[in-house]
């Protein structure tokens, strides 16, 4: 039986697919496109794409407990898509795969993911010519809420401000599970400017680059001070952009 909390965040996440393609400018044309998305999660994402006349749909992830719910979620409730919708542990930089996609698509993971330019690298390698990646993520490392609360501290930018020596000690003082650098909480660190200048140096062309994409009142505060200089890189909390592969 599924866990009615898995379940109603898989739900949740159609709400939150629906952003994730008006951010990005809308959806793409799915007809006859293998895909691979890249920190599938729940699968959610992965679900509404195998809908939409794709010939191929693969979600891969690291989290077992994540890929389990999505599979038994697949079959349970989604059966008519189980011969084109696969979940699978795999990790992009290490583990093989048998063919090349027309899309890679991620969602909410490239805050989480370290070494980054060894990832698009692989993305650049696993894509068709003409191939092209679609990513949306947030909030950034530097934003208010950066650390996704992993770290513990209770105020604003405090993961910011104060020394990572200090954190970790605190973090482990507090937690039977100890980590010696913040990047063990999940967390890549990458800053905007970082990300920026990874996506530059890369093989893609970049075809799409938005910032600061968001419904909440309180982000139309944000935007503006992000047009600041000195303030850019502790007000810009997501980005959303298009690469392709000539």
């Amino acid at each position: 039986m599924l866990d009615p909390k898995d379940l109603n965040y898989f739900n949740f996440g159609k709400i939150e697919n629906e952003k994730f393609w008006r951010r990005l400018g809308g959806e793409p044309n799915f007809d006859n496109k293998s895909i691979l998305d890249f920190g599938c999660g729940h699968g959610s994402l992965c679900i509404e794409m195998a809908k939409k006349n794709t010939s191929s749909v693969q979600g891969i992830d690291l989290n077992e407990k994540l890929l389990d719910f999505a599979s038994n979620n697949l079959r349970e409730n989604f059966s008519e898509l189980k011969n084109k919708v696969s979940f699978k542990k795999k990790d992009i930089l290490k583990d093989d795969f048998n063919q090349q996609f027309d899309y890679i698509v991620t969602k909410d993971t490239f805050e989480h993911s370290e070494n980054l330019p060894e990832i698009l690298d692989r993305f650049y390698n696993l894509l068709k010519k003409k191939g092209k990646v679609f990513a949306g993520f947030g909030p950034l490392y530097n934003f208010y809420n950066g650390d996704h609360g992993r770290t513990q501290l209770k105020l604003p930018w405090l993961h910011v401000i104060l020394p990572e020596k200090f954190i970790i000690k605190r973090y482990n003082n507090k937690n039977s599970t100890k980590i010696k650098r913040i990047e063990d909480l999940g967390l890549s660190k990458y800053s905007f400017d970082d990300y920026k200048d990874i996506f530059n140096k890369s093989k893609f062309k970049i075809d799409f680059f938005v910032i600061n994409q968001s419904d909440h009142p309180v982000s139309k505060i944000f935007n503006l001070l992000s047009n600041f200089k000195i303030l850019r890189e502790y007000c810009t909390y997501n980005i959303y952009c298009i690469l392709s592969k000539d």
